[in-house]
């Protein structure tokens, strides 16, 4: 079997550090690790559900807790508040959610300055991570390209009850099957802080995160 340049590369790197040279002994020896953490969920449904709320509002983001009938509702409520208009959306999104008197465009490979033209973006989600107060995306129907969820200022997301995890591993766990998927993790709005402690927001992405928990 014929060896790439990477695979080369990385064998002499593993060689130098006194590692196995070998790709197979070394995802043998990765996995020979003993793992100690917490890889299961250990609090009630419910406190899971209430944690990811309580994590999303210490990060800034805006969270209403609405039935599956009712997401259009909450949605409209929540985009009048902000006072947006046009909505950006990615192929796929369930046509139920999508909130009452506003302008939505699909994305079919709109550019970065289309995409900041509009007031936001509305979009679902893969997952969410409770202790981190993590929103999950992927680049699949409902979600999109990563561009269409970082250009605009504003970020819509409805996520559903039933895929909410409590840890990281969880988490982890249940990508496995998408990992080849282009996959962003978001923690509340877009923000960042310079040398002199300066918290700025919207440098990475939306300065705004209001999101729907379905179920």
């Amino acid at each position: 079997m014929a060896v790439t340049a990477r695979e080369e590369i990385l064998r002499r790197i593993r060689a130098a550090k006194g590692g196995v040279a070998n790709a197979e002994r070394s995802r043998a020896a990765w996995s020979g690790i003993e793992r100690g953490y917490r890889r299961e969920a250990t609090r009630p449904r419910e406190a899971i559900l209430e944690l990811l709320v309580d994590r999303l509002q210490d990060y800034d983001a805006r969270v209403v807790r609405a039935m599956h009938v009712d997401v259009r509702t909450a949605g409209t409520r929540m985009l009048e508040e902000r006072k947006v208009k046009r909505m950006v959306v990615p192929a796929g999104l369930v046509a139920e959610w999508l909130p009452r008197g506003i302008e939505f465009v699909v994305d079919e490979g709109l550019a970065a300055v289309e995409l900041d033209a509009v007031d936001g973006v509305m979009t679902g989600a893969t997952l969410a991570i409770a202790e981190t107060g993590t929103v999950v995306l992927q680049h699949v129907a409902g979600q999109g390209r990563r561009a269409v969820t970082l250009v605009p200022d504003y970020h819509l997301c409805v996520v559903r009850v039933e895929d909410v995890v409590e840890t990281v591993s969880e988490a982890i766990g249940r990508l496995q099957a998408t990992a080849g998927l282009a996959t962003t993790f978001v923690s509340g709005p877009s923000a960042t802080a310079d040398i002199e402690m300066t918290r700025i927001k919207g440098v990475h992405g939306p300065r705004f995160l209001d999101v729907i928990l379905v179920g």
